[in-house]
């Protein structure tokens, strides 16, 4: 099998069970770390929740994507732009962000629109230009069969695509935790070497915080989105600003991830 980012021969990594009994294969490209599953016969069964059980952290991420995109979109981005969150899920970011002002719509072709009722955006004809100042695709990149075709869409819509997913680590393991082995819903995962490959295809440029979050965009950018180092460490520090956290707690989310997937494990 090909990789579909750069064309480099896929190498086998290993075989690991999804969803408790599916084995599959996951292959490695030796050209530009792009990993991803065998072709993923399962995903019917994956979703048959649209949002993972296991996804206890789905609400703590919006709150920190309802912090961050509108200090990106001040910056770099008309505020009073058209935007899309393509991904959109249950439309609880899409409330948040038109709660604050901006004109945000949602796009989800699996998952029911429970928040955001009456704001689902349009796919138009690509000939017809981008129709949107920037596109949102937060946990989108892992779900992906095909990431090539699926972000020639997201860039017919926006010539910029603002987008989480975590990196490939240096040192991988089958034990990574964003394999998500208990969902079957993650078959694809980048590294920073084939998300750069994946926006030259289009013209574009990307923009990282080398770790979970990531811009292609085809715009030339002042002040504050510069190439290199100065942006990602920019990013960086706009992405993980938080309060400063009470000593005397500790986040329940790491235990109540690990409950959570204890109960799945019994039924």
């Amino acid at each position: 099998m090909k990789c579909v980012i750069c064309g480099g021969v896929m190498q086998p990594l290993f075989e690991h069970q999804l969803l408790g009994h599916h084995n599959v294969r996951y292959e490695r490209c030796p050209e530009c770390g792009y990993i991803c599953t065998e072709s993923p016969y399962w995903l019917e069964e994956a979703y048959n929740s649209a949002i993972a059980r296991s996804d206890i952290g789905l609400l703590s991420r919006n709150l920190r994507f309802r912090d961050l995109v509108p200090r990106v979109i001040d910056r770099s981005f008309d505020i009073h732009g058209r935007f899309l969150d393509y991904g959109g899920g249950y439309g609880i970011f899409v409330r948040m962000m038109r709660d604050m002002g901006y004109d945000f719509y949602r796009y989800d072709k699996y998952c029911m629109n429970m928040f955001a009722e009456g704001f689902d955006g349009e796919l138009p004809d690509r000939t017809k230009g981008a129709l949107y100042e920037l596109l949102t695709a937060f946990e989108v990149m892992e779900h992906l069969v095909d990431p090539v075709a699926e972000m020639e869409q997201m860039l017919g819509l926006s010539d910029s695509v603002l987008f989480s997913t975590e990196l490939v680590p240096e040192k991988l393991d089958a034990d990574w935790w964003y394999f998500a082995f208990d969902s079957g819903q993650h078959i694809s995962f980048h590294t920073e070497d084939s998300l750069r490959r994946l926006a030259a295809r289009f013209g574009a440029k990307l923009y990282t915080n080398g770790t979970t979050l990531h811009l292609i965009s085809r715009r030339q950018f002042d002040k504050p989105l510069r190439i290199g180092r100065p942006f990602r460490e920019r990013l960086a520090r706009l992405f993980y600003r938080h309060e400063k956290p009470n000593l005397a707690l500790r986040s329940k989310l790491g235990d109540d991830y690990a409950q959570m997937l204890a109960i799945l494990k019994k039924q």
